[in-house]
This record gives C-alpha cells, sequence and structure tokens, in this order.
C-alpha cells in the first residue's frame, strides 16, 4: 500500500482525524479538504489513488463533486462515505459516478477493506490493460478501456463509471449469461440480497443507452438467469 494517494472531503473534523490517522498508518498519503470547493481543487490538480467523499458538505455537496471530477478523470476510484444510506441514497451516488459507498456509522477494517478491494481493482484494471487489446467490441458497440469511452456505431455513449464498469463485465463474457450475484460480487463487491433492485436499475440504464433507438438489441434478460450481451 506505501505510496498511494488518498483524498479526503470531510467537514466533520473528528470524522476525519479518524480516518487519516488509520490511513496513514496503513501506510497511505493523505491528503484531505473541509469543503466541496477545496476538494475539487485538489481533486482535478494532483493524482489521486482513492478519493473518499461525504455527501453533506459546504459549498459543493460530495455528489455534485464526484460529477464534476467523473467529467475530468475516469481512473481514480471514488468511494462515497455519510449517513445517507436509503437504496435511492446509493444509486444516486453510484449514478453519480461512484465506485463504492460505505454508510456511516462505520468500523475503520471495513473502509480499510473497501479501499483495499478498490486498489486491487485498479491494479487488475492496469494489469489487463497491458495484456490485451483495450478495445472491446460486441457487434457495433465498442468499449475503450483506456479512456472509458463508449460508442455504437458512430454515436457516443456517455457512462457513469458504475455502468461502464457492468457494461465491461458483460462485454467480456459477450454471449455468456451472468447471474445477478456474480454480478453483485464484481461490481458492488457485495453478496447479493434478492430485496434489492439494484442491478435491474442499471440494466435499465445500461439498456436505455446502448439499445434505445436501435432495432438490433444487444442487452437482454433471461428471467431466473440473469443478463447477456449478444452479438448475434
Amino acid at each position: 500500500m506505501d505510496n498511494l494517494k488518498i483524498l479526503i472531503v470531510e467537514d466533520e473534523a473528528k470524522v476525519l482525524q479518524f480516518i487519516r490517522q488509520g490511513l496513514e498508518e496503513n501506510s497511505f498519503d493523505v491528503d484531505f479538504a473541509y469543503d466541496g470547493e477545496c476538494g475539487k481543487k485538489l481533486a482535478l490538480s494532483k493524482d489521486y489513488d482513492i478519493i473518499i467523499l461525504d455527501i453533506i458538505i459546504p459549498q459543493m455537496n460530495g455528489l455534485e463533486l464526484c460529477k464534476r471530477i467523473r467529467e475530468k478523470d475516469n481512473r481514480v476510484k471514488i468511494l462515497i462515505l455519510t449517513a445517507l444510506g436509503t437504496l435511492d441514497d446509493k444509486l444516486e451516488g453510484f449514478k453519480a459516478g461512484a465506485d463504492d459507498y460505505l454508510v456511516k456509522p462505520f468500523d475503520f477494517p471495513e473502509l480499510l477493506a473497501r479501499i483495499k478491494s478498490l486498489v486491487k481493482r485498479t491494479i487488475q484494471t492496469a494489469d489487463d490493460t497491458k495484456n490485451t487489446d483495450h478495445i472491446i467490441k460486441v457487434a457495433d458497440l465498442e468499449l475503450n478501456t483506456n479512456n472509458k469511452r463508449v460508442k455504437r456505431g458512430e454515436k457516443e455513449i456517455t457512462l457513469t463509471a458504475k455502468e461502464f464498469a457492468l457494461l465491461e463485465l458483460l462485454a467480456l463474457n459477450k454471449n455468456k449469461v451472468l447471474s445477478k450475484v456474480e454480478i453483485a460480487e464484481k461490481i458492488w463487491n457485495i453478496t447479493f440480497d434478492s430485496g434489492t433492485n439494484v442491478i435491474e436499475v442499471y440494466i435499465n440504464f445500461l439498456r436505455k443507452k446502448i439499445d434505445k433507438g436501435y432495432s438490433i438489441k444487444l442487452l437482454h434478460t433471461l428471467v431466473g438467469m440473469g443478463y447477456i450481451l449478444k452479438d448475434d
């Protein structure tokens, strides 16, 4: 974990100090900001491996800050850390571009485990980019895993970080059915809960963006089995 840089944007001094101390004890290089505007300046002027954001912060809320960062940087991992814990809150966080979402109050070991998981995914993505072609094609759909750009035919498609991660997983497994359990574990790093419709929501987000208006549909639902991205 040496030399990995983390930015914390949190207006509660005690919470910030608690997180900062724990991360520095685990050899992370930590910067911090108490408000969204300061957080934006740091996030857009320095290279961070992970950014931890609260949602309710002064001057610019964490969701808006997350969107601003994503407009400039698809590489950095963003973890939202907030007291807002409903499913709708989490969906808004992922829609804004977050890679993970942790609800307060939390135990530091859980936060550290989430960070290590994000770091591991970053390293795996870098290795995959070195060892494989960075363009994934499914019919006339193209994903560029380097710059995170997607297009179908000549049309550019704008995706959030979570939408891209889900589409990339489906594209890498084209013509293969992926269950909700597999998707939940690989994209949300959680055990699938049958009472949660987050996967259906994101499949619908993708379907509207990559299939709407096209006579040939690429993304299909197999009832009781899962989802498949087909190139025929």
